[in-house]
């Protein structure tokens, strides 16, 4: 029974740490804890009257929820390691009776200690395989310090360009009326970059689809708010006298199709077109 216990910890850690790789590492990104978190956040914080502060502080809650869970899953899987076997496998300290700290809670405190990397030394390991998974429950824990770096290190950059894509549409759409042309006169070479700009944050969202939970804010900066007109600039520009510009557009046209199918496959579920798609998009991120 008690070597039971000790692999369903195992277990546990071994769930947690699969999650963590496929959240962080793996080429598609489907962790599933961080997913189910921060979807469940989103949806309650965009349920019936919602406000912008309201839906902003879903994605950063939601990563600290899911980086919490995490700490606390993997220092409890190794605190059920260690307690089937206290107080014979470990050495305490002299001020310490054995007999009364070979409880559940000490195991989690000695787990705790350990995965914080502290090692206060009040609790020791003493058995042979023991003194080599404590060390390893140092280094688990030192690696999800780092992850959780490089989580925010990653989301971050694609959120600031998510919304510098959102504000260059703005600006065209803002600058259209002042030239007083027509939009197919908006030139290849700026639909090209937009073109680029949209593939971009398509592979943003494969790679961190986290941060298809964060809220960018209102109006401008709002990709779910200015996709539409994007849409409306490259069937338009389509229809212009020159070549390159009707190459730019399909290009841009394509580009909003595959950035509609990451977005509908991985969030939305419509099964529709990409009008659909982007109008699904604009109602769960826009402005309340």
């Amino acid at each position: 029974m008690d070597w039971l216990v000790t692999l369903v910890g195992a277990a546990v850690v071994l769930i947690i740490l699969r999650d963590v790789f496929h959240t962080l590492w793996h080429p598609t990104r489907h962790g599933g804890l961080s997913r189910a978190v921060m979807s469940l956040l989103w949806r309650l914080s965009t349920r019936g009257r919602r406000s912008s502060r309201t839906a902003g502080l879903a994605g950063p809650v939601g990563m600290v929820t899911v980086v919490a869970s995490w700490a606390c899953a993997v220092a409890v899987g190794w605190a059920l390691v260690y307690w089937p076997h206290m107080p014979e496998a470990f050495s305490f300290s002299g001020t310490l009776n054995p007999s009364e700290h070979s409880g559940p809670v000490d195991a989690l405190y000695l787990s705790l200690v350990t995965v914080a990397t502290l090692g206060l030394g009040d609790i020791a390991p003493s058995a042979d395989w023991l003194r080599i998974v404590a060390p390893l429950e140092a280094l688990v824990g030192f690696t999800l310090l780092t992850a959780t770096v490089s989580w925010i290190l990653g989301i971050y950059p694609a959120l600031a360009r998510r919304r510098a894509l959102a504000l260059r549409i703005s600006q065209l759409r803002r600058a259209e009326p002042a030239q007083g042309r027509p939009a197919p006169d908006v030139g290849a070479v700026a639909l090209g970059q937009l073109a680029a700009d949209v593939a971009r944050t398509c592979v943003d969202f494969l790679q961190y689809p986290e941060s298809y939970y964060f809220h960018d804010g209102p109006g401008d900066i709002s990709l779910a708010l200015t996709l539409g007109y994007a849409a409306d600039l490259a069937e338009r520009a389509g229809r212009a006298e020159h070549a390159d510009d009707r190459n730019a557009a399909a290009v841009l046209a394509t580009a909003l199709d595959d950035l509609a199918t990451v977005l509908d496959e991985r969030f939305l579920h419509t099964g529709g077109p990409r009008q659909r798609v982007l109008a699904a998009y604009a109602r769960d991120h826009g402005n309340p």
